[in-house]
């Protein structure tokens, strides 16, 4: 059974940081493109960075320069670090491996394209 569990989330001020993680179990996380998404309270769902299965990276141009994702293989876990956080990306954050394997069925893909998720975390940023 593959489960994805997120953790990391929690309430910050403005300009602070938070590390996420993406713990998977039931596949190896190596072998998937993963992505993290977030949603706010009232919006859609969008994809906010992405980590290919060979290391590329894809990010919003809206966290590009402040969010970094990465893998670690060996623990079968994806963080997403969150640096100078906006009050505007306060929402649930949530991984999900894309269903596809390449590029570009993936690194710009919708939600839809993605198939197991967790249950999210929250992250919230006060000004």
């Amino acid at each position: 059974q593959v489960q994805l569990v997120e953790s990391g989330g929690g309430s910050v001020q403005a300009g602070g940081s938070l590390r996420l993680s993406c713990a998977a179990s039931g596949l190896a996380i190596s072998s998937k493109y993963v992505g993290w998404f977030r949603q706010a309270s009232g919006a859609e769902r969008e994809r906010v960075a992405v980590i290919a299965t060979g290391g590329g990276t894809a990010y919003t141009d809206s966290v590009k320069g402040r969010f970094t994702i990465s893998r670690d293989n060996a623990k079968n876990t994806v963080y997403l670090q969150m640096n100078s956080l906006k009050p505007e990306d306060t929402a649930m954050y949530y991984c999900a491996t894309c269903r596809y394997s390449s590029w570009g069925s993936c690194a710009v893909a919708p939600p839809s394209r993605y198939n197991y998720w967790g249950q999210g975390t929250q992250v919230t940023v006060s000004s």
